[in-house]
């Protein structure tokens, strides 16, 4: 990671720290991980639609085992819109030793294999697929 990703990472992770505990992004994993990079260094991204759609777009770079420090952590997940039931995924950002930052019922740090034991109104389980170096997630940018 090069000096300039590394101070992106940071901001990022300072950013998403400081919304522990609220509630605003439940539901809405990856437009809290998207808002904390791009919200803390003035940028802009451009993922998937849901978290699962970015992962597959990301699929390319994805990575297994405990995540690095300031990677997006991706899992699948089947959840519940109007009533259907979709695989839209889950994602957070790592903390480094284990550790994910991300918004389930309200933004909270979970271990990273740990956040599969969180049950989706679904009443599905996330299931760990992989972590993305933000190298990779910055390659979409216009």
């Amino acid at each position: 990671m090069d000096d300039r990703e590394q101070i992106m990472t940071e901001n990022m992770i300072r950013w998403a720290e400081e919304r522990l505990g609220e509630t605003q992004y439940a539901g809405w994993c990856l437009s809290f991980i998207e808002d904390a990079l791009e919200q803390s260094n003035r940028i802009e991204i451009f993922g998937g639609s849901s978290a699962k759609e970015s992962a597959e777009l990301y699929s390319d770079a994805m990575r297994h085992g405990e995540p690095e420090r300031g990677v997006f952590v991706f899992y699948d997940c089947i959840c519940l819109n109007e009533n259907i039931q979709m695989n839209w995924g889950h994602c957070g950002i790592s903390l480094g030793d284990g550790k994910v930052i991300h918004a389930w019922d309200k933004v909270r740090i979970d271990d990273y294999l740990q956040i599969e034991t969180l049950t989706a109104q679904s009443g599905d389980h996330p299931r760990y697929i992989g972590w993305v170096p933000i190298s990779r997630v910055m390659a979409q940018r216009p």
